[in-house]
């Protein structure tokens, strides 16, 4: 009986949170147009009817030397590769400064450091260390990715709960099966809440990233948009961005669940 209760009122939150959603969307849009009927913004901001159309056109028709299929593509490929680097990196990075004295000694004043550089600060860097080919766009986005992980990865294996770790010791585990079967899995909700983040801050910076010269992705097109004044393709640029982001962040969503359904069900 209970359980059938909190499965209806379960359907019940999640039919009002998608006709606010809708609602939502349905009000944005609305304002959107009036803005772009009317005033002198009006003359250079095409309405949303006119933008979505390009969108869904760009899909067929090249932008550039590619379709949109092409750019987020490649915008994909960058992002994902230097976000595996930020994963690696970050993910034992923060592990050894929670669980080892020396390590924390040793790597934090270093990421304190780093740590309030925002990803935008590393282009010149990136440029001359780098210069303006694929890699130095795979270091800006694993520069900004980094941060995220590292911390939520460093906060997750620092707090882990003393009676799971009491309760290993008392079974006779030693440090290295502790870490291995305690901390980590004690870590990992908030672990893979870092990487979720991260990852959406990853994409974000490809914007920067195809800056440094670039002839295709989502940011290009907006880019581009602009060094020619057209709106229009900066804004279905932004589309496209926006709507990739909710995509991933969705399939992020999903995998959580999967993977810390444990969690989630404790909870």
């Amino acid at each position: 009986m209970k359980n059938d209760l909190l499965k209806k009122r379960f359907r019940g939150s999640h039919l009002e949170v998608v006709i606010f959603s809708i609602i939502s969307v349905a009000i944005f849009l609305c304002i959107w147009w009036a803005i772009s009927t009317g005033g002198r913004i009006g003359r250079f901001f095409p309405n949303p009817a006119i933008v979505i159309e390009r969108f869904f056109q760009s899909f067929v028709v090249p932008i550039g030397r590619n379709t949109m299929w092409g750019h987020i593509f490649f915008s994909l490929q960058r992002v994902v590769i230097g976000y595996l680097l930020a994963v690696a990196i970050g993910i034992p990075l923060g592990l050894i400064m929670a669980c080892s004295r020396l390590g924390k000694a040793i790597f934090m004043p270093l990421f304190s450091i780093v740590r309030p550089i925002p990803g935008l600060a590393w282009i010149p860097l990136a440029i001359l260390w780098f210069g303006v080919g694929e890699n130095s766009k795979y270091f800006l986005i694993c520069m900004t990715a980094l941060v995220g992980i590292t911390i939520q990865t460093f906060y997750g294996a620092l707090y882990v709960d003393p009676v799971l770790l009491g309760a290993g010791r008392m079974l006779g585990a030693n440090r290295v099966q502790l870490f291995v079967n305690v901390v980590i899995p004690s870590a990992f909700p908030q672990i893979f809440a870092g990487l979720q983040g991260s990852f959406a801050n990853a994409w974000c910076a490809v914007i920067a990233a195809e800056m440094i010269r670039s002839d295709e992705g989502t940011g290009w097109i907006i880019f581009n948009g602009m060094n020619s004044t057209n709106t229009q393709q900066i804004l279905v640029g932004m589309v496209a961005i926006g709507m990739v982001g909710y995509v991933i962040a969705e399939l992020l969503k999903v995998l959580e669940r999967k993977l810390c359904a444990w969690k989630i069900q404790g909870q």
